[in-house]
């Protein structure tokens, strides 16, 4: 009995320490894909260089008001010598270009999720609860007040007597710079489910134009709200509604006779103005939009990469990766560079041409040519959210903590040649992938 009962007992031991190994190694392994896919799906770390260009901080001031929980369309807007910005919690506020010197300070009492746009004489703002709100632009004092019953994610464009305002509903609205009042109303269908954004509207010639959430660029005439034209730029595909997204939340270019649109997991197009027709077409995938110059368009793509595109044909010229996944804003043009802020707050310039970069500032903060910005990650509160803005001779930029900052940079020509050049990552011509935003029902 005694043998029998020890190789039981071994036998035992034997299949626990198995069963163990098999825990164990599973544990490992898991931990391993785990460890691999949270580093995959964390924003890249910034390689620190020494800017290759003098960059100055002309003036910084903050705006009152909170960190937003959910991501907004509040930006910056500029109308002559003047800058204007809005937080959540209402406060509307104008700055002098130049010295970002506080003119005036005005509380509208809601909860400010759109613009402020600017020109005719009114500072324009939208609420998370459906109301188009419109101050001075001389004092800050009310003009009218109105509701369209849908959140306002977005400027409004401001010309031709007219405010056009764009809804979450699909509606573009046509109201009044007297008293608000509606002239006539577009309208688009939504999908279930879609990002939380809308395109801001751009006024060209006799048209308002404007993506919607189903992928499609529309225009409609701005005397009767008509429609002229409408584009599909996004095309759905799979299975899942995730996978079907293809929202045009990027603001259409206009540029001349062209326009140039981007939809996510989409397509970048250009097309011809007063038609809507195609020019060219390619497959990119950007919420955030792009800038264009006499010679390319410059994208940030969804997945945080910056791509330079022909402008006749659409040829890939080259690709920046090296700010995957630190949630990009649209590129701007300033003195012949391409600079794009990002969710931990900091200013990239590039070089147009090469896509190399030249010199990084974290928001709100002073800067020089020996300056180094490292960061292994992102502070969200830093996050800039809306498209950097060049005016005056100047880049601004607006962080969602609230700080207003203006930055300088010299022209190309004033670069000293023995400049040290920045680590790169390399260019490449591969096929850019989508990355996941932000969904909401």
């Amino acid at each position: 009995m005694t043998a029998p009962k020890v190789l039981v007992g071994a036998l035992a031991c034997a299949l626990l320490l198995c069963a163990g190994c098999s825990v164990f190694n599973g544990s490992v392994f898991t931990s391993k894909a785990k460890i691999a896919k949270k580093k995959a799906e964390e924003p890249m770390a910034l390689v620190p260089f020494a800017n290759r260009i003098d960059l100055q901080r002309v003036w910084s001031v903050k705006v009152s008001g909170e960190v937003p929980r959910l991501r907004l369309g509040l930006d910056l807007a500029v109308d002559g010598e003047r800058v204007f910005a809005a937080s959540h919690n209402g406060e509307v506020e104008a700055f002098d270009l130049k010295s970002g010197r506080r003119l005036w300070s005005r509380k509208v009492k809601a909860p400010l999720a759109g613009g402020p746009a600017a020109g005719l004489g009114l500072v324009v703002v939208g609420s998370s609860k459906g109301e188009v709100i419109a101050l001075s632009e001389a004092d800050g004092s009310p003009s009218w007040r109105i509701r369209i019953n849908a959140e306002v994610l977005s400027a409004a464009a401001i010309g031709g007597e007219l405010a056009v305002v764009r809804g979450v509903d699909g509606r573009m609205h046509g109201l009044s710079i007297r008293d608000g009042s509606e002239r006539w109303v577009a309208e688009q269908q939504v999908p279930r489910l879609s990002l939380r954004g809308t395109s801001v509207p751009v006024l060209a010639g006799d048209l308002a134009i404007a993506g919607f959430d189903n992928g499609r660029v529309a225009a409609v005439t701005i005397s009767n709200g008509t429609t002229a034209w409408d584009t599909a730029v996004g095309q759905a595909h799979g299975s899942t509604e995730l996978q079907r997204l293809i929202d045009v939340d990027a603001p259409v270019v206009v540029d001349g006779d062209d326009l140039f649109a981007v939809a996510y997991q989409g397509r970048l197009t250009r097309l011809a103005r007063e038609t809507g027709q195609v020019v060219w077409a390619r497959d990119m995938s950007s919420y955030r939009g792009l800038a264009v110059d006499e010679n390319a368009v410059y994208i940030s793509t969804a997945d945080g990469s910056v791509v330079r595109v022909d402008r006749k044909n659409g040829t890939e010229q080259w690709t920046q990766k090296a700010l995957a996944r630190r949630q990009l804003t649209a590129p701007v043009i300033y003195r012949g560079r391409v600079v794009v802020a990002d969710a931990g707050g900091v200013l990239h310039w590039l070089d147009a041409a090469t896509g190399d970069f030249m010199a990084r500032a974290e928001v709100g903060k002073s800067v020089g040519r020996n300056s180094t910005i490292a960061s292994k990650g992102i502070a969200m509160k830093k996050r800039v959210s809306g498209t950097p803005i060049v005016a005056g001779g100047l880049v601004l930029a607006f962080s969602d903590n609230g700080v207003v900052s203006a930055y300088s940079a010299p022209l190309p020509e004033a670069v000293a040649a023995a400049a040290p050049a920045a680590p790169q990552a390399p260019a490449s011509a591969a096929p850019v992938a989508a990355a996941a935003a932000e969904p909401t029902k």
